[in-house]
C-alpha cells in the first residue's frame, strides 16, 4: 500500500491573553492550518503487487508433423516389442534355472555343440579337441592351441575346464575360463618371440616393475608399542606372534630363496615399515636385474608371472612359486641335485597364505563378509593353481618349446 500522506503539526504552548498576543496567536493559527494540509493533492492508491496477466486460454501444445509422429510411433514400437523379449527371456532364464534344465530354444543361452572333450597328440604337440573340432585361439588367425609333450597336465586340466562347461556363451566368459586365456597369453608372446618382436615382453616388465614398487610381502604393518594401545599392534595370535611379526618372517623367507637363487647380491628392502606412508623404489640395480631376469623367461614362465603378481600383488611371491615349479627352472641359479630334492616345498597354500597375511589377521579378528573373503580366497589360489599347471611339466621342454615358438 502506499504511504499515507505526513502532516506538519509544531508544538503550540500557552501565551499570555494580551491584544498583541491575540494578533499573533490568530497569525499562528492561519499557519498551522496551512501547514496542516496534504503534501500530495492526489488519492492515495494501493500497490501493484503483480503485473496484470491475460485471462485468456493457454496457448495449444505444439504438435509434429505426420511424417516425424508416424516415424517416432515406430521406433517407440520397436523399442518396446524389444523391451518385452528382453524381459521374456530374463524370465525364461530364471525358471529354466530354478527348474535345473536350460532351453536352448525359449531362454536364448545356446548349449554347447560338443558332447565330449579329448586330448589327442596331434604331430608331436597336445591338442583339445571338442568331439571332431580342435580347440583354438581367440584371435584373428583362430590358430589351433597346441601345447608340448612335456605339459600333460596342463593338456588334461585344459580339457576338463571346457568340459565343465555347459553352453556356448560360459566360453565368451574369462573368469569361467582361466586357464586358456593363461594358455593363449603364453602362446602370443610365442608368437611375438618367433616374429622377433618384443612390445608383449617390455609391457609386462615395465607392469611387473610397478609392482614390485607396492609389493604385498614389502608393506609391514606398524610394529608392536607397547605405550600405543590405541593402534593395537601389540595383538598377538595363538602362537603369541603379532601382525608385524609374521609379515616380516614371510618376508625373509621368500626374499632369502629369490637372492640366493634368481638375483644373487641384489638388495630387496620394504617399501613399507609402518612409520613411512609413501612407498619408496628398490634401487636402480635392483630394478635393472629383476627386469632382466624377467625378460629372459620363456613365453609360459613370463606368462604365469604375470598371472600370479596380479593375483596376487605381490611379484616376489610370483617370482618364487614360478622358480619352485618351473620345469625350465626360471633361470634360476641352483644346482640339479638342489632342484630335484627341494622342488614342490612351497606351493599354492604358502603362495596364497604370504600375500594375505593380513586379511587373514583381520578376518580371524573381526569375521568374515559372506560371498566376498571366501570368495576372494578360493579365486586367489585357483589362478595361483593355474600357473603351477602353466610352468610345470615333465622336464623335457626345451625341445617343445622351441616347436611351439614356431607356429
Amino acid at each position: 500500500m502506499a504511504s499515507t500522506t505526513r502532516l506538519l503539526s509544531l508544538p503550540l504552548r500557552r501565551i499570555p491573553t494580551t491584544t498583541t498576543t491575540r494578533t499573533a496567536a490568530t497569525r499562528s493559527s492561519t499557519l498551522i492550518t496551512c501547514c496542516r494540509q496534504a503534501i500530495h493533492n492526489h488519492a492515495a492508491q494501493p500497490a501493484k503487487v503483480v503485473p496484470v496477466y491475460g485471462t485468456g486460454p493457454p496457448p495449444e501444445v505444439p504438435k509434429p508433423t505426420d511424417e516425424f509422429a508416424a516415424e517416432a510411433a515406430g521406433s517407440k514400437i520397436v523399442r518396446r516389442r524389444r523391451q518385452a523379449e528382453m524381459l521374456r527371456q530374463a524370465k525364461d532364464i530364471r525358471a529354466a534355472t530354478a527348474a535345473g534344465v536350460r532351453k536352448s530354444s525359449e531362454s536364448g543361452v545356446k548349449k554347447r555343440f560338443w558332447k565330449d572333450v579329448y586330448v589327442r597328440e596331434v604331430d608331436g604337440m597336445f591338442e583339445i579337441h571338442l568331439d571332431a573340432r580342435p580347440l583354438r585361439r581367440p584371435t584373428q588367425g583362430k590358430e589351433i592351441i597346441r601345447l608340448p609333450l612335456s605339459k600333460p597336465h596342463l593338456a588334461h586340466a585344459l580339457a576338463i575346464e571346457w568340459d565343465q562347461l555347459v553352453s556356448i556363451q560360459e566360453g565368451g566368459r574369462h573368469h569361467l575360463i582361466p586357464l586358456t586365456s593363461t594358455i593363449c597369453r603364453a602362446l602370443d608372446i610365442a608368437d611375438e618371440d618367433a616374429a622377433g618382436v618384443t612390445t608383449t615382453r617390455d609391457n609386462i616388465a615395465s607392469m611387473l616393475l610397478r609392482y614390485l614398487d607396492t609389493d604385498s610381502l614389502l608393506c609391514f604393518a606398524p610394529p608392536p608399542d607397547e605405550n600405543d594401545h590405541l593402534s593395537n599392534t601389540h595383538i598377538t595370535n595363538a602362537e603369541g606372534k603379532t601382525l608385524y611379526a609374521l609379515q616380516e618372517e614371510a618376508y625373509k623367507d621368500v626374499v632369502a630363496f629369490l637372492t640366493a637363487r634368481a638375483w644373487p647380491g641384489v638388495s630387496i628392502v620394504p617399501v613399507l615399515d609402518g612409520a613411512s606412508i609413501i612407498p619408496r623404489q628398490q634401487t636402480a640395480g635392483t630394478r635393472e636385474v629383476v627386469q632382466g631376469w624377467a625378460l629372459g623367461l620363456s613365453c609360459w614362465e613370463l606368462a604365469g608371472l604375470e598371472r600370479a603378481t596380479l593375483a596376487g600383488k605381490s611379484l616376489l611371491m610370483a617370482a618364487r612359486l614360478v622358480i619352485e615349479w618351473s620345469e625350465e627352472g626360471a633361470g634360476a641359479v641352483v644346482q640339479d641335485d638342489q632342484k630335484s630334492s627341494e622342488r614342490g616345498t612351497w606351493g599354492v597354500e604358502e603362495a596364497a597364505k604370504a600375500v594375505s597375511l593380513e586379511v587373514s589377521w583381520q578376518t580371524r579378528r573381526w569375521g568374515e563378509v559372506e560371498d566376498t573373503h571366501d570368495v576372494e580366497k578360493e579365486d586367489l589360489r585357483r589362478q595361483l593353481g593355474s600357473v603351477v599347471l602353466l610352468v610345470s611339466g615333465t622336464g623335457s621342454a626345451a625341445s617343445s618349446v622351441k616347436e611351439t615358438a614356431k607356429l
